[in-house]
């Protein structure tokens, strides 16, 4: 049986997640992302300017950690995005949107859910999550 490679990428541009996470794992030829907060690197703070800045930093972190493991946007074929609130849906599919169609990914965004939180963790008013099998980056070479 073939061994499978795991690796454990890892970026001073993003946050580092408390305990035993790792920011992201790629096993074999899939990368798979800790869910990605609004989160300022040097401060350890939340983003002001409510959750269009947060999505756009957890987005901006989301890419800190892609460059880690020598991937980009473009080898995204996943989201899932969890709101506090559903009336900041539309401020966030706003950044979404931009954010992809800006450039990031060709103009395509990638396959997305939303789920709701039944309760704010730490006052975080959106958290870009990764699902299961979602990273498939071709940058990630045998």
């Amino acid at each position: 049986m073939a061994s499978i490679r795991r690796q454990i990428p890892y970026t001073p541009k993003a946050p580092v997640r408390q305990g035993v996470y790792s920011q992201s794992v790629v096993v074999d030829r899939t990368m798979y992302i800790s869910g990605q907060l609004g989160m300022d690197v040097a401060s350890g703070q939340l983003v002001d300017g409510g959750v269009k800045a947060q999505a756009k930093q957890a987005l901006i972190n989301m890419g800190e950690i892609l460059k880690a493991a020598d991937c980009d946007y473009t080898n995204v074929v996943k989201t899932t995005v969890l709101l506090a609130d559903i009336n900041d849906f539309n401020g966030v599919n706003e950044v979404y949107k931009t954010w992809w169609a800006g450039g990031n990914r060709g103009g395509r965004c990638p396959r997305s859910s939303l789920r709701l939180l039944t309760r704010r963790p730490h006052h975080k008013q959106v958290v870009v999550q990764p699902s299961r099998d979602q990273w498939k980056p071709s940058c990630i070479s045998r």
